[in-house]
């Protein structure tokens, strides 16, 4: 979590608080660094550059598929008896 600040070497000049809800532990971890870089990129822009290299302001494209009609959940299936 600490990677955006490290990055730019502003560790020791920011505090940070995050309150996470929802997901996994990763998926919450990913979305502090992603905030922790966005809003660094707001202090200073000239930040932008470094944290962009370091992949730290991409957001992770991956959601969750949808129920389908007739399934139990997204591609899972009732079991189908021929007899």
């Amino acid at each position: 979590m600490e990677r955006p600040l490290k990055t730019v070497e502003a560790a020791d000049k920011f505090d940070v608080k995050i309150n996470a809800a929802g997901g996994g532990v990763k998926g919450q971890a990913e979305a502090a660094m992603l905030g922790i870089a966005r809003a660094l990129v707001d202090v200073n822009p000239e930040y932008r550059p470094a944290l962009k290299a370091a992949g730290l302001l991409k957001r992770d494209p991956r959601s969750v598929e949808r129920k389908k009609f007739g399934h139990k959940k997204a591609r899972k299936s009732y079991q189908f008896s021929k007899r």
